[in-house]
């Protein structure tokens, strides 16, 4: 692979005054999905913050389709933890889709035709087009987390970022899922994926990425058998099973 959707270079960042990330080497090509695992407070979630510009670092490079991830922002479509988003509020899935593009869309002024169109495409990839009139407070769980791919799939993202997609989704919706993401690889969309589930990314991803502040390995999971390598990302053995 040469075509290079993001470059994370010696990033490095803080929160309150604590260094959250330091010297972060990352890189994700078109059409491969990478998984981000490491424990709690790692700096997984921090590191996305990082790319979508919504936490700034204080060293390092982020490069998102060849352009500085600050220029890039319409090339990154961010998939949140499903409990970030409202589903209690009255919406259509369709609806729902459409706030990926609220940004593009100025104060009180209906959305133009072509976001409309944008949304069932993005239905449709993630097979949900039927559904396009449900209240998103109906769906199942599995089914929101569709609605969340779709909502990021608007922007027709060279990168897209997901934190923590298979949580709470029972094996079936998690073939589903690993499915659907598989094909969006196939399309060419490069995928950064944070999980717990070892499982889940040793079936979907083309690569593993150890996070612990600092990148601890990055191969393919066949690659990542030495358990030491495990216990310096978590202080336990038997993670790679």
């Amino acid at each position: 692979m040469t075509d290079t959707a993001l470059l994370v270079r010696g990033v490095a960042a803080r929160l309150a005054g604590r260094d959250v990330l330091t010297d972060v080497d990352l890189a994700v090509h078109a059409g491969e999905i990478v998984a981000l695992i490491g424990p709690n407070g790692a700096g997984k979630t921090t590191l996305l913050r990082v790319i979508l510009g919504l936490l700034d670092r204080h060293a390092g490079t982020v490069t998102v389709a060849g352009q500085p991830a600050e220029r890039a922002r319409g090339s990154i479509g961010y998939v949140p933890q499903r409990h970030e988003f409202a589903w209690d509020f009255p919406i259509t899935v369709e609806q729902a889709v459409r706030t990926g593009l609220a940004h593009r869309t100025r104060w009180l002024r209906r959305p133009p035709r072509e976001h409309t169109t944008a949304a069932r495409a993005a239905l449709d990839r993630v097979g949900m087009t039927e559904l396009r009139h449900r209240p998103v407070g109906e769906l199942s769980g599995g089914q929101r987390q569709r609605v969340l791919v779709a909502r990021a799939l608007v922007l027709q993202p060279a990168l897209l970022l997901l934190d923590e997609p298979f949580t709470g989704l029972d094996q079936p919706t998690q073939t589903v899922l690993t499915d659907l993401l598989r094909r969006l690889a196939g399309d060419g969309t490069a995928l950064l994926v944070t999980t717990h589930d070892h499982t889940a990314a040793n079936r979907l991803c083309d690569r593993i990425c150890l996070l612990n502040r600092t990148v601890i390995a990055d191969a393919a999971p066949d690659e990542l058998r030495d358990p030491a390598v495990w216990l310096r990302a978590f202080g336990v053995t038997g993670a790679a099973s």
